[in-house]
Order: structure tokens, then C-alpha cells, then sequence
């Protein structure tokens, strides 16, 4: 049994040590830790950590690493708890450890488009830095004021904006990580070109905090890109929404910043909850909402308007609107935007999946299909990232029946993942695995990946103190 779940002496040495190290404002222990560090975002049952860590510095992390280390006490990562898979709630016995006091810009260099940041940075003080030099960073979440850079990282975030720039991978440039026994990893090198062996940093990136904690990054920035032009298209098919994506991307190469497509199912359910007037005269299977950005707003507006009138010629595109002003562009992307109403509109049972391109639209209808077939009358809202591969599917679990939500949950994943599972795809695109998907992590790996995994992880961390029992289980 762990040191951290006995009451005792040593217990009390340990929080002693911790306070003598890092300070007492830097240890809280009992009800002096806030509820919020209990769980995070997922919903995951709350549990309370042995400690709450708070330290300032690299060195400091190491030296309370080094403590746990000797100690065998589990360390918990947590950056802005906005995870929705359950990678953030404290495991029994286990301190949680937050980088929140770790939160500064170090340095920008506007010519070589490269920002220093250390981890506890949100995403929006990142972006507000990038552009009031000039620049732009290209990743952006709904929750850009609370998430954490280094928890961007440790779950390989994405967002809206993939399709143009990549998720955090491609952002990252190097990193500083502080490993299970206090060492500190630094690869802080800002070179695009480095092939000297293994790129370790890598490793970490998406890794959920299993390996090490990542402390500071070098993060790639993009040339300001002022101008932006908005439409909404209805299409026929899938199909149709990826030929018109091929046209924009090949009409305006690297300039397509958003391609997010909405069955009909989310389109009503969005135009009902805010009480928008229909976009079209008529309904229509699906809807792509896109953004294209540039330095030229006339220039972009004129592309837009080619492709998308080319595209109705050819049938390809049913109907659309061009927004002919940042507030009608807010009003379309309005639609988009309601999933942030799904927690008080819905029992939403979430998935963020991935699949090849081709496969989405006879995936979903396939998802459809088999839900109907097990609960008919179900209520499930379909959306996505078209332009990444990444589907959203949320049903309501208070449309199944007499089942409790968990029942419901259990019910509603073993059908989608045992179809992902079918068709190739990922059960996770953009949140990571945590506890939640961990059951199902075997759906998109294979027992020799897993085998790898697991190797990895026992090189760089052979107690099993960080971040225990999150992604899969080391026996």
C-alpha cells in the first residue's frame, strides 16, 4: 500500500518535506484544497488528493518530484481542468500537482515567429501575446481562457483551426519536461531542422502527463492573418462538403482556417435553442460552415464567392450565404457554437472520434442507423471538423428509456466504439484517453502498440507514480 494512503507518521513527514522545500503557500493539504481540484471537466466522481501542490519554478517541480519519488506518493498533473476524459482527477493517495503559479511568457521573437511560455499559460495569454506582436498561434479552443498550454500538450489538443495549422504537435517546436525521479529533460532547442536521434519530445506531446511534466515550451507562431471571410453552404452529401473543401484549399492554399460540417439533426436543435431565424428557405441534409483567412478581406470574399458559385453550377452545393459582415459571420458561426449549451439542454453522452475522410458520411448514418435499431426515438446531434477527419456525435441520454445514465453511457459506447473499432477510426480525436476511454483505448490499438506504450512508460517511470491508471493500466 502506498505511503500516501496510511495515516501515519511518515505520511506527516512527507507533507512536512513537501512544505519545507517548496514553502507553505505552495502545500495544501485537507479541506484547505479547493473542491474544484477534486475532478476536472469530464464529470468524473470527485476525489479528493492527498495534497495540492503549487510550486513557481522548474527546480521546484523537480525537488517535489524528487520528494514523491522517494516517497512512492502519485503525482497528478492538472493544468486548467477543462479535459473531458478524466485526465486530470486525483487517483487514491495521490497529490495533485498544478502548474497555475508557472504561467509566464518568457520570450517572443516576433521575426522568428517563436514564443517561450511555461506551461501554466493559458491558451488566451498565448494568442493575446502572438498577436500584439504580430503574429498569430495557431490553435484555438472554447475554453482558450482556462486551458493550460502544458495541458494543450499533454493531450495534444486541437480545435477549430486544425485543418489549417495542425494540433499542438505540430506547434511545438521544444519543450523542458521534469521526469518521475525529479530529472529535468530539457530540449528547448527552437530548431525546425534537428536530426539528432530519437525526438524525445514527442514523447510527451499527448502523452497526458504519464511520463513527465511538462514545464516550459517553444511554440511555433504564424504571420498575422487580419482579413477573414465567412460562408455557409448547404450540400447534398459528404462527398459534396469534401470536393468543395478540395476547391477552396486549391483555390486558396493554406487559407482555409475553418471547414466544420452539421447534419440536420444539430442544424434544428441549434436554430430552435437560439431562436435564430433558418438560414435557407428550405431544409438541407447538411451544412459547412468555413472560414478563409488572409491579408486581402476583398480578396478572400471574391474567392469565396467563385468557388462557391462554381460549386452550385456542378450541384456540389445546394444553397449559400456569404456573411457581408463580422457581425452576420458571429451570427452563422452562432449555430456552430450551441454544443456549448449541450450540458444544460441535454444528458449528453459525448464522443470525439476520427475517421479517414471518405468514411464519415457513411459512418455517421451507420451510427444513426444502429442507435435507432437499439433505442428508437433517440435524440442524437451529429457535427464535426470535416476538413481533420474529426466527428462529434452527442446523444441524449434522456431519450434511451428507464436507463440510468451510466447504463445509458455504457449502452451508447459499445455500439459507436465497436463501430469505430470496424472502421479503422480513433476513439479519441482531440481529448485524449484519461479514465473514460480507457476501456475502449484497445478499439484503436493494437496489443503491439499497447506492448510499446507500456515499455515507454515503465523506462521513464518504472513506480508508476505519474499520473497512474490514466490512458491504460500497466498490468
Amino acid at each position: 500500500m502506498p505511503l500516501s494512503q496510511i495515516p501515519t507518521p511518515a505520511c506527516a513527514d512527507f507533507l512536512s518535506a513537501l512544505t519545507d522545500t517548496l514553502g507553505a503557500d505552495a502545500v495544501r493539504s485537507g479541506d484547505a484544497i479547493p473542491t474544484d481540484r477534486h475532478t476536472d471537466w469530464s464529470g468524473t466522481a470527485p476525489l479528493a488528493p492527498l495534497a495540492w501542490l503549487r510550486p513557481d519554478s522548474t527546480a521546484q517541480i523537480s525537488a517535489a518530484l524528487r520528494i514523491c519519488h522517494a516517497h512512492r506518493v502519485p503525482v497528478v498533473p492538472q493544468g486548467g481542468l477543462t479535459g473531458l476524459a478524466g485526465g486530470a482527477v486525483p487517483t487514491p493517495g495521490a497529490v495533485v500537482l498544478s502548474l497555475d503559479r508557472m504561467n509566464a511568457i518568457e520570450s517572443l521573437d516576433p521575426v522568428a515567429r517563436v514564443v517561450t511560455v511555461q506551461a501554466g499559460a493559458t491558451l488566451q495569454a498565448v494568442q493575446e501575446a502572438a498577436l500584439a506582436a504580430g503574429c498569430l498561434f495557431g490553435v484555438d479552443l472554447g475554453a482558450r481562457g482556462s486551458c493550460q498550454i502544458g495541458g494543450n500538450l499533454a493531450t495534444n489538443a486541437g480545435g477549430n483551426g486544425v485543418v489549417q495549422f495542425g494540433m499542438m504537435r505540430e506547434q511545438t517546436l521544444g519543450l523542458e519536461v521534469v521526469l518521475a525521479d525529479g530529472s529535468v529533460l530539457d530540449m528547448l532547442r527552437p530548431m525546425v531542422k534537428n536530426n539528432t536521434g530519437y525526438d524525445l519530445k514527442h514523447w510527451f506531446i499527448g502523452s497526458e502527463g504519464t511520463l513527465g511534466v511538462i514545464t516550459r515550451a517553444q511554440l511555433r507562431l504564424q504571420p498575422a492573418q487580419p482579413a477573414r471571410a465567412t460562408a455557409l453552404a448547404a450540400v447534398p452529401d459528404v462527398a459534396s462538403a469534401l470536393a468543395l473543401l478540395g476547391q477552396l484549399q486549391a483555390r486558396c492554399p493554406g487559407g482555409v482556417a475553418a471547414f466544420e460540417l452539421m447534419w440536420d439533426d444539430f442544424v434544428q436543435h441549434a436554430l430552435a435553442w437560439t431562436g435564430q431565424p433558418r438560414p435557407f428557405d428550405q431544409d438541407h441534409p447538411l451544412l459547412v460552415l468555413t472560414d478563409l483567412s488572409g491579408a486581402d478581406e476583398s480578396a478572400l470574399a471574391q474567392a469565396l464567392e467563385a468557388v462557391l458559385g462554381s460549386a452550385m453550377e456542378d450541384g456540389r452545393v445546394l444553397d449559400a450565404v456569404l456573411a457581408q459582415s463580422q457581425t452576420q459571420a458571429a451570427g452563422l458561426w452562432r449555430l456552430r457554437e450551441i454544443t456549448a449549451e449541450f450540458p444544460s439542454r441535454l444528458a449528453p453522452i459525448n464522443f470525439d472520434i476520427s475517421l479517414p475522410q471518405a468514411a464519415i458520411g457513411d459512418f455517421a448514418d451507420r451510427c444513426i442507423d444502429a442507435l435507432s435499431s437499439r433505442f428508437p426515438g433517440h435524440r442524437s446531434l451529429r457535427f464535426g471538423h470535416l476538413g481533420d477527419g474529426n466527428l462529434h456525435l452527442s446523444t441524449d441520454a434522456r431519450s434511451l428509456g428507464n436507463l440510468s445514465f451510466a447504463e445509458a453511457e455504457h449502452a451508447v459506447e459499445a455500439i459507436v466504439y465497436g463501430l469505430v473499432a470496424e472502421a479503422g477510426g480513433s476513439v479519441s480525436a482531440e481529448h485524449g484517453i484519461g479514465l473514460h476511454k480507457k476501456p475502449y483505448l484497445g478499439a484503436s490499438r493494437s496489443p503491439t502498440e499497447l506492448a510499446t506504450m507500456r515499455a515507454i512508460k515503465h523506462a521513464l517511470d518504472p513506480l508508476n507514480q505519474l499520473n497512474p491508471g490514466k490512458v491504460f493500466d500497466m498490468a
